[in-house]
């Protein structure tokens, strides 16, 4: 098998276990990396982020992922646990994030924050991570619109 094979292989079985975390955050509260997610809206987010990604530029959707993440305290309750559960961005930037961490993946980065690393990059690694991101939402959105059924936001 190539190496193309390989990370498309790779893209795909990853954009399927992202797209199953994506449906089960619809049902309960789900933990995932030590996180809390709950959020009805996985399908439609992941539907709209190419396009964000195509019109905007990757830096921008990240930072407009992150800006919609939930970090409101509620009840004493920190963003992430099992009562105040983060939402579909955190999951997403989350899953984004662990992709440029897996082995599958030829852009493979050590990094503790994604966004940070993401605005140190040279413009060639940019264009290389945004492409690749692309590829892994191509998979990614065939997976959520077949395994997840409806979205109250389905566009």
């Amino acid at each position: 098998m190539t190496t193309m094979n390989k990370l498309e292989n790779g893209r795909a079985e990853y954009s399927y276990e992202m797209a199953e975390e994506g449906k089960r955050i619809q049902k309960e509260a789900l933990k995932i990396h030590r996180n809390y997610y709950f959020d009805h809206q996985y399908k439609s987010y992941v539907k709209k982020t190419p396009m964000f990604i195509k019109t905007n530029g990757l830096g921008a959707t990240i930072a407009f992922m992150l800006s919609k993440k939930n970090n409101k305290i509620k009840k004493g309750k920190k963003p992430g646990e099992k009562e105040n559960p983060k939402n579909a961005y955190d999951l997403i930037y989350m899953q984004i994030s662990y992709w440029f961490k897996d082995e599958r993946n030829i852009h493979k980065f050590d990094f503790d924050d994604f966004s940070k690393e993401l605005c140190k990059m040279d413009s060639q690694q940019y264009r290389a991570i945004t492409t690749e991101t692309l590829a892994l939402f191509s998979w990614l959105r065939r997976f959520a619109e077949g395994l997840i059924e409806g979205d109250s936001n389905d566009g």
